[in-house]
């Protein structure tokens, strides 16, 4: 299955959103199809053997509104904006919109009108003023028209067939009204609506001009993403340097960075040493070290030291590209939360313009005048329009996770968002994870502590083992002088014997001296206490002698205890998962907090590990780095996986932790707590803006002698409550890690 994502033109409320999600589902060949109303984008999964591009643009064509795909769009930097679109239609409409306030409205309020237009000597210019103003903001608002008339007669009415239909209304009965005035009945000078028509397109169109600027703030975390990238890169050719284009550097291009440059490109070192500021990835404030063999990313800064390296990813394989497209793709996904909204406002139009045409015809037939009912009509269409339940959601969902991705936290989707919210279990995988992952020598017991290191660096300097490998690390890091050896022998699951300087060198665990008939008592209680630690005991006997013992263990991540203590704060149950013995196992785990300890468990099995605990109800994180850790990963609730592990493991993964530092998962918790908190903080008021505005506007106050609602304090009402919804969620730029 392919994945495409188209830009949308022509929505305005969610209704367009489902309707449009709804055509293009019906389609042969689409396996899923989703609409986000804030990023006003459709994202499809589609066999590109049944259908194209040409079909799902005409489908969405038909249905009302216009299809890009989202690789033909211009930049939003090379043209004007849609705010700025927006905005120049409220300004025009706002000019001609108040002196039509002051005609109409003004004498009742005592303010003197020129004798051309007053009401009592020249009622029909009076009247013929406000037509033509009502009907250039008619003109410039258009759009509201164009859409609403046209998906009314679809029958699947949506926000601007509200709007079409209330403000014609008025406009119509206001035309009515002007023949009535010329036939000599001058009474119908105080029933003229063009003023309600107009102020509800003015303020409307500035509800749409403040939800493009909130939108635009809510992807922000993108738009400040690709500006990370430089726009050219230096490059060396034929010896010399030479200035180019980014997007023309090709893998194994060398480039060159001078102090204070971005990288380009991701790449390996090959000359010089500097250290890098990695931030923009990582969110770690302390600059990295880099030299041959190291690998560098893109839109990273290089700080200090001039380098050449080879480009080893370019285009969008880079890794800031592959995070724009991962943030991407999470804020054009829907959460669960999101299908409730949906589904109710695919209902709530037609049921609105129902409730609207009882209520007026209720109102007429109860002995009230035509005017009356006209504004109960009016009233009702106006308040009523679902915006604020389609940006609810989404908009929580942008600001959520881009928040997260400058905190090094890149979540993968809104369902992802809402399935963190409620997890009561994280199991974490202990190498790497909990622990570094790279053995290192803890303790050396014996009489001559560099001797025995030495002789056991020699010997284990042919060896590919880990544990082998740590001995000779930590002899390099002391400046010691390895020996030549004569004879080298492994024996599997023992350990080595080796011949250096005439002797013979036994190096291996406690089943080897036991072999070799080698009496290890003297050192015996530090070898249990060292097997309680859960570090690993090497034993050295030379020529049938036990001298000593060196220790290598997996050390703890300075992290792992805090995040730990961090998760219970929160209520959360802790799991290790190990392919450990048991007394190791236990040894870490008490080490930094652990509640079950999962020890001895086969890479294949760590899936089933996590299932077991998912069968007892629990909700279940995974965090992992290795290939290993994939298909628990996959199987979890949720994956975490750490952003220094295997592309397999990020890959499987519902959320990343760019820093690979245990702390991001709790923040990772905090963040869909509060961005879920604040999707249902914007559905309750946009569920209660409708439920409490609805009957207000149909008079239901009015019968027990309140307040009727105007048409015009409906219309601000409801770009109100568009704009509130927004800035709620804009409040989540706030949170704190």
């Amino acid at each position: 299955m392919d994945k495409k994502t188209y830009v949308i033109e022509g929505m305005t409320c969610s209704a367009c959103a489902n309707r449009v999600e709804r055509v293009v589902k019906k389609l042969e060949g689409i396996e899923s199809a989703s609409v986000n109303f804030a990023t006003e984008k459709l994202t499809v999964s589609l066999d590109g053997a049944i259908i194209n591009d040409e079909k799902i643009i005409a489908t969405v064509d038909k249905a009302g509104y216009k299809l890009i795909e989202e690789s033909k769009v211009k930049k939003e930097s090379e043209g004007i904006t849609e705010a700025d679109k927006i905005f120049k239609r409220f300004i025009i409409s706002l000019v001609f919109t108040l002196p039509l306030l002051l005609i109409s409205m003004g004498h009742m309020l005592g303010m003197p009108l020129p004798s051309i237009i007053e009401p009592m000597d020249n009622p029909l210019n009076f009247a013929l003023l406000q037509l033509i103003l009502a009907l250039v903001v008619m003109v410039t608002g258009n759009k509201f028209y164009k859409i609403g008339i046209k998906n009314l007669f679809k029958l699947s009415p949506n926000m601007d067939s509200l709007i079409a239909v209330g403000t014609l209304s008025a406009f119509l009965y206001g035309v009515f009204a002007v023949f009535k005035i010329i036939e000599g009945e001058t009474e119908y000078t105080m029933h003229l609506y063009f003023e309600s028509a107009a102020v509800i397109l003015t303020l409307i169109t500035m509800g749409k001009y403040l939800e493009a600027v909130s939108k635009g703030k809510t992807s922000q975390a993108i738009k400040a993403l690709m500006g990370l990238t430089p726009k050219t890169a230096t490059i060396e050719r034929n010896g010399k340097p030479l200035e180019i284009k980014v997007e023309n550097v090709v893998v194994s291009d060398i480039v060159l960075v001078k102090p204070g440059e971005k990288l380009p490109v991701d790449g390996e070192v090959i000359e010089g040493n500097t250290s890098i500021d990695e931030s923009m990835l990582t969110g770690e404030s302390i600059p990295v070290e880099k030299s041959k063999g190291s690998l560098v990313i893109g839109a990273s800064i290089n700080k200090t030291g001039f380098i050449k390296y080879k480009a080893t990813k370019v285009g969008k394989d880079t890794a800031i590209a592959q995070i724009i497209k991962l943030v991407e793709d999470a804020q054009g996904s829907k959460a669960p939360i999101a299908k409730l909204a949906d589904v109710i406002s695919s209902y709530f139009v037609p049921v609105v313009i129902a409730l609207a045409f009882i209520a007026s015809i209720g109102w007429f037939i109860s002995g009230e005048d035509f005017d009356f009912a006209l504004t109960i009509f009016i009233s009702v269409l106006v308040i009523a329009c679902p915006c604020a339940l389609g940006l609810a959601t989404p908009t929580a969902i942008m600001v959520g996770t881009g928040k997260g991705a400058e905190n090094g936290v890149l979540i993968k989707g809104g369902e992802a968002l809402e399935t963190t919210y409620k997890l009561n279990t994280v199991v974490f995988d202990k190498t790497g994870t909990i622990t570094e992952g790279k053995p290192v020598v803890t303790d050396i017991l014996g009489d001559d502590k560099n001797d025995l290191l030495v002789l056991a660096a020699s010997a284990e300097k042919a060896s590919e083992h880990p544990l082998g490998e740590a001995i000779v690390k930590e002899a390099n890091e002391r400046g010691l002088v390895l020996k030549e050896i004569q004879n080298f022998n492994a024996i599997p699951g023992y350990g080595i014997e080796v011949k250096i300087e005439e002797k013979n060198i036994f190096l291996g665990n406690k089943k080897l001296m036991v072999e070799k008939n080698i009496n290890i008592e003297d050192l015996g209680k530090e070898s249990d206490r060292l097997a309680l630690e859960g570090k690993t005991p090497m034993y050295i006997a030379i020529d049938g002698q036990f001298k000593g013992i060196i220790a290598v263990a997996d050390t703890v991540k300075p992290s792992s205890k805090k995040a730990i203590e961090t998760l219970h704060k929160m209520g959360i149950k802790v799991a290790m998962i190990t392919g450990d013995n048991k007394k190791t196992a236990e040894a870490i785990a008490k080490q930094v907090g652990i509640d079950i300890v999962l020890s001895e468990v086969l890479p294949e099995d760590k899936a089933n590990e996590v299932s077991k605990l998912q069968a007892t109800g629990d909700k279940v994180a995974m965090v992992g780095d290795g290939i290993n850790d994939a298909p628990a990963l996959a199987k979890a609730d949720i994956g975490i996986a750490i952003g220094s592990g295997t592309d397999v493991a990020i890959e499987s993964a519902d959320i990343v932790l760019m820093r690979s530092d245990l702390m991001d998962v709790s923040t990772a918790i905090k963040l869909s707590k509060a961005t879920i908190k604040n999707i249902k903080q914007n559905l309750g008021w946009a569920f209660g803006y409708n439920i409490l505005g609805i009957p207000v506007a149909m008079g239901v106050l009015h019968i027990f002698g309140g307040p009727l609602l105007s048409p015009m304090i409906a219309a601000a009402a409801m770009s109100l409550s568009s704009v509130s919804v927004l800035l709620n969620a804009l409040r989540l730029k706030k949170f704190k890690a």
